[in-house]
């Protein structure tokens, strides 16, 4: 953590040069907390009565908590990058995690778009222009969107790289080799959160963004074990049951609970803006969101609906809930907005900015919200009967959310699925055959929507496919 020191001089000599005195003093500090994998009722102010996380909680209580509050994707690359870059998937073009023809070849109908791995180069981020405007920037955990998050406007980088797991928590770490744990048992995580209170500690009065996102709670599912025998013996909730992984939520929730002390150590709490939120809905094989439907990988609410509070001292008012339907695209304006930075011209966001909400009491105008897979991502669960059809997650299509109404529409033979979500939280009952009218609307809105993206539609069939 020594180096951090050199680092952070190296950087505020910089920024002493180019940002005015007003700056250094207005602008607000930004904690952006991204957990992977994370359900949108995997933490207790959601109402889980089997995951403790007491901190998160208290963060909630603290803020304002989104009750519909969804990722841009439904599993880790394509959320990040919607997140990192405010835009809808047609824009950056990563639909999912490595290649876009997974599962049985024979079962596949059609030939999937081709994925885009890493995010274009000019494609400008969210930690590159608050970089830009004199603040200094880290990255804690996983990045998932290039080799080097250093090279896409983070100052620090604390083991972020282009892999999507840690392949383990335990040392040696694997596919995290730039850490060096102080022991052989020192869990991964929490080792993320030394680092981090290491940077948080060398920065004195510059405003800083934090994104932090550790690896956890994605697999491989690694107990801490000093929690195990906690959760062992501990009563099933709404099919919450597993143990193991119990223990990393409740380990991420402690380290998110040393760096809010840590602020608070600081008296930097009041002016830090904070936002809390996870990258896809729960593995369904792990843990359960009901009433929602599946999980991480599929476009039904439990693999697209997250967990989200908004905190700022004095500003954001406390113990509020909001039921306006939101998504991580709203990230980059909104932090845009509280740092008082306007959207540079030749930048597209699809997203809005949620301070009028969050200060000012404020709604959005109701919107549609939307979701482009033209992809296949297959079963991770036998005999799963929650998605689509049992071979796979995600099969290629589109989906829309629009006032209480959801649409999907997948490609392969045009099937169409229509739920009341007011009505249908669980996605039960498709209403496509009893009201035409709503589904023709929506179609509508989604056919015009790919139009201006440029979303593509795969049509080539795939000559290995076996109908039966």
């Amino acid at each position: 953590m020594k180096h951090y020191s050199l680092i952070i001089i190296f950087i505020l000599v910089l920024n002493i040069q180019c940002t005015p005195i007003k700056d250094k003093v207005e602008r607000p500090n930004i904690l952006l907390i991204n957990i992977d994998d994370m359900g949108w009722r995997d933490v207790g102010f959601m109402g889980s009565e089997y995951y403790e996380t007491p901190n998160i909680d208290a963060l909630a209580a603290n803020g304002m908590i989104f009750t519909q509050a969804y990722a841009g994707a439904s599993n880790c690359a394509p959320s990040r990058a919607c997140l990192m870059s405010g835009q809808w998937t047609p824009r950056h073009e990563i639909y999912t995690v490595s290649n876009s023809d997974r599962g049985k070849s024979k079962d596949r109908k059609l030939i999937p778009t081709p994925n885009n791995e890493y995010i274009p180069d000019d494609n400008l981020l969210i930690p590159e222009i608050l970089k830009q405007h004199g603040y200094i920037t880290c990255h804690a955990g996983k990045w998932h969107l290039t080799d080097d998050p250093e090279l896409r406007g983070f100052d620090v980088n604390i083991g972020g790289s282009h892999t999507g797991n840690p392949g383990s928590y335990y040392p040696p770490y694997k596919s995290v080799p730039s850490l060096t744990p102080p022991s052989n048992d020192y869990y991964l995580t929490n080792l993320i959160a030394d680092e981090t209170l290491g940077f948080l500690s060398s920065v004195q009065e510059e405003p800083f963004f934090l994104y932090y996102s550790p690896y956890a709670v994605h697999t491989p599912i690694q107990p801490v074990r000093d929690l195990l025998k906690k959760y062992e013996n501990k009563a099933e909730w709404n099919g919450q049951n597993n143990a193991q992984y119990a223990t990393m939520v409740e380990n991420v929730d402690a380290q998110i609970g040393r760096i809010i002390s840590l602020f608070i150590e600081q008296g930097k709490l009041e002016n830090t803006f904070i936002l809390f939120t996870s990258d896809n809905g729960g593995h369904y094989g792990i843990t359960k969101q009901w009433p929602l439907r599946s999980g991480k990988g599929s476009y039904y609410e439990g693999g697209i609906r997250e967990p989200m509070v908004a905190c700022w001292e004095g500003k954001i008012p406390k113990g509020v809930k909001s039921e306006i339907p939101v998504t991580n695209l709203d990230f980059y304006p909104t932090i845009l907005a509280v740092a008082g930075i306007s959207k540079p011209e030749d930048k597209i966001l699809d997203g809005e900015s949620l301070l009028p909400v969050l200060t000012k009491n404020e709604t959005i105008e109701e919107r549609p919200l939307f979701w482009h897979f033209p992809i296949y991502l297959q079963a991770y669960v036998k005999n799963d009967t929650t998605t689509q059809d049992p071979l796979f997650r995600t099969r290629p299509g589109s989906a829309l959310r629009y006032g209480d109404w959801k649409l999907i529409q997948y490609f392969e033979n045009n099937d169409i699925e229509l739920y009341n979500l007011k009505e249908d939280i669980g996605e039960k009952n498709n209403m496509a055959n009893s009201n035409p009218e709503k589904v023709d609307e929506l179609l509508e809105m989604l056919e015009r929507w790919r139009k201006e993206t440029g979303a593509p539609v795969p049509t080539a069939l795939n000559p290995e496919f076996q109908s039966n």
